[in-house]
């Protein structure tokens, strides 16, 4: 994933795959690995299982400890069977690692109150970079290397003044990885009705020029985003995030058991043992095939 790509032709690209019977390699990525040891553990049996290809780790959660992340890293040993990435967190409930961050009460601050921030431009540049080098230097410290890519709790790191700092931060810190844009492949008219999602593509237009003008790789398309009420039905909606994705995209999901720590810091709860039972179920990998897509 080296090119930074945009969307608009991503759907013609995927089609173009199709008929010549390509199989469309994407990274199944499951954000939240260290938010609680329930979720980590849900997340290293599906990496084991070969249903996941990637995931973002959470280095400010308070279970995330060099112990979750060594049976993580085993898991590579011999062969390389994920991606690991830096889950930026910006967001309460959770605490900054550095001082220069702004705060309340020794955490970050909620995210409609970061957003507002980001767009009235009352966010320090300084200190967002200063973070994102404290966060980048405990998963160092972790895992023994830089990430493979980036991306952010709540999506944060596409935020206006938040995006310049990461992306510099990146290019310099980790040049090697990439950062992921969350801007989606399906036609305009299925977008409508999705407004995280309209929101996220808004976001990655901006986000995408930046990352070309500073030479930080991307991921080509992105889909994931869903309304999370308890009675979504995953099983349902997950092949709608296959339709027209190309080549070398980013499926986000959330899978995990829930234990007392993920419901002390998360409202996302139930719906991540659904993720989980639909992608250890043979549902999934049959998905997969008829659908031409397969985890790189």
């Amino acid at each position: 994933m080296l090119d930074v790509t945009g969307v608009r032709s991503s759907g013609d690209a995927a089609a173009a795959m199709a008929e010549q019977g390509l199989r469309r390699r994407i990274w199944l990525c499951a954000d939240d690995y260290g938010i609680s040891n329930a979720v980590n553990a849900a997340i290293r049996d599906l990496i084991l299982r070969g249903r996941l290809n990637a995931t973002s780790v959470m280095v400010v959660a308070p279970s995330f400890q060099r112990s979750e992340a060594l049976p993580l890293k085993m898991l590579n040993v011999g062969a390389e069977r994920v991606a690991i990435g830096l889950h930026l967190t910006l967001t309460a409930p959770f605490q900054p690692l550095s001082a220069k961050f702004d705060e309340r009460h020794g955490v970050f601050l909620p995210l409609k109150e970061t957003i507002v921030n980001a767009f009235r431009g009352r966010i320090d540049t300084e200190a967002v970079a200063a973070e994102v080098t404290a966060q980048i230097a405990v998963f160092v410290a972790a895992f023994g290397r830089l990430p493979d890519f980036v991306d952010g709790h709540q999506h944060v790191q596409l935020l206006p003044r938040i995006r310049e700092a990461v992306l510099l931060t990146v290019r310099n810190a980790a040049p090697n990885a990439w950062v992921r844009q969350c801007g989606r492949a399906s036609p305009w008219f299925k977008r409508l009705f999705d407004r995280k999602g309209l929101f996220l593509d808004m976001l990655s237009r901006s986000f995408r020029a930046r990352a070309a003008e500073y030479g930080v790789a991307t991921n080509t398309a992105f889909a994931g985003t869903y309304d999370f009420h308890a009675d979504t039905p995953f099983a349902r909606l997950f092949p709608r995030f296959l339709d027209r994705l190309p080549d070398r995209s980013v499926v986000m999901c959330h899978p995990g058991f829930v234990d007392p720590e993920l419901q002390r810091l998360d409202p996302l709860t139930g719906l991540r043992e659904q993720e989980y039972a639909f992608f250890v179920g043979d549902t999934f990998p049959n998905l997969l095939l008829s659908r031409g897509v397969a985890l790189t």
